[in-house]
């Protein structure tokens, strides 16, 4: 079992509900598109599918997926929009759990990697993404940028979203590189708020690029977007991908 948090019953049951935006067609065909095009004709491994907001879609696509979850929860919920022979979920931590087969392309999105809460199983999750890619395949991950330019001396706090129905702030320990993830969001309509809190550890693009290195993977290119919108230094996330070597 690796550091990451484990997502409840509660929170499995309305975590579609509440990231509608994330699943909308605007933000999910460049994703499919992307990751179809990595996956050509192979099969892609997706590490925290989650309730399958992209590994369902994208084996509609016609793009064999295997999932890998921690939370029995969530793939619950997955299973009850697709069953296991069309895509299989295995329950297990990113880091360490190992189906079987070869794979084009292994694939983390939305900061889910932050969710190791350690360098050490970070790097260990860039090794089993690597154990399982076939020669030439594809490591992908979807981060945001750590948006530590918004702290001016002695600021822990920034916010992420402000609005009638959630009010969310991250606050960072910049010596651990952790960063916790606070939501306030409406719950019905008598005016009250739920609050929720995650722990993720952040990491800079360079980082990752040092724990693809141990893994024996390369850099091929590094987006701002899923549309592939060059990458700056004014870009809040990046799409990197790792290939290794033939």
């Amino acid at each position: 079992m690796t550091s990451s948090e484990l997502w409840t019953r509660a929170t499995a049951d309305r975590y579609d509900a509440e990231e509608t935006a994330m699943s909308s067609a605007d933000v999910l065909e460049p994703t499919l598109a992307f990751l179809a095009e990595l996956a050509e004709d192979g099969r892609a491994l997706e590490f925290a599918i989650g309730t399958g907001r992209v590994g369902v879609p994208l084996r509609k696509r016609g793009v064999p997926v295997v999932g890998i979850e921690l939370s029995e929860h969530m793939a619950a919920a997955l299973r009850s929009k697709v069953d296991e022979d069309t895509l299989p979920v295995a329950i297990g931590d990113m880091a360490t759990t190992v189906v079987a087969g070869e794979f084009t392309v292994v694939y983390l999105v939305y900061n889910t990697i932050t969710n190791l809460l350690t360098q050490e199983e970070q790097v260990a999750c860039f090794l089993n993404a690597a154990r399982h890619l076939a020669p030439g395949g594809r490591f992908v991950i979807e981060l945001s940028v750590p948006p530590l330019r918004f702290l001016p001396p002695g600021q822990v706090a920034v916010p992420f979203d402000v609005s009638e129905q959630h009010l969310g702030f991250d606050t960072f320990d910049l010596i651990e590189q952790i960063l916790v993830s606070h939501h306030f969001t409406r719950d019905g309509d008598d005016g009250r708020y739920r609050q929720d809190a995650s722990r993720h550890r952040y990491a800079w693009p360079a980082e990752l690029d040092l724990m693809a290195r141990i893994a024996g993977l390369e850099l091929e290119r590094r987006v701002a977007d899923w549309n592939g919108t060059p990458f700056t230094q004014e870009s809040t996330k990046h799409i990197s991908v790792w290939r290794k070597p033939l």
